[in-house]
């Protein structure tokens, strides 16, 4: 079975970002990659925001993404409940609306597997109360 994860803004910015100091750490981490992405909508809103100093940056994200480099999930308005509850639950980090997101799909989806840089997903949980494995270590 094909790997499966969702994974964060930080390095879908660094893959398009050239000065990242992330960038190729996630280009050598990407190109070994066997299996499939997974976000949101609304991490794509987070991403192409935070490569605003760049429209061509996020033409190219938004491209790749197009071509299939991400799969990406709805979240639907009863979504919104479990969004909420993570959201209180993470208050203290905070959990932003972008992340909540992509912890409701890995529920959702039973994706056990995130791709990131920041330490918060080391502190999620899943509803099974288990946490997600970061495939990214640098």
């Amino acid at each position: 079975m094909r790997r499966r994860a969702i994974i964060d803004s930080g390095p879908l910015i660094a893959l398009f970002d050239r000065d990242d100091d992330f960038h190729q750490p996630v280009c050598d981490f990407l190109r070994d990659y066997n299996g499939s992405l997974h976000s949101t909508l609304a991490m794509l809103t987070e991403v192409t925001h935070l490569l605003d100093f760049s429209v061509q940056a996020q033409i190219d994200f938004l491209n790749w993404v197009q071509a299939g480099g991400v799969q990406l999930h709805p979240i639907e308005r009863v979504d919104l409940v479990r969004i909420c509850q993570l959201t209180r639950k993470y208050a203290d980090l905070p959990m932003n609306f972008a992340d909540a997101t992509l912890m409701r799909i890995a529920e959702k989806e039973q994706i056990s597997q995130v791709i990131s840089i920041d330490r918060d997903f080391y502190i999620y949980r899943k509803q099974d109360r288990l946490p997600l494995e970061n495939l990214f270590t640098r």
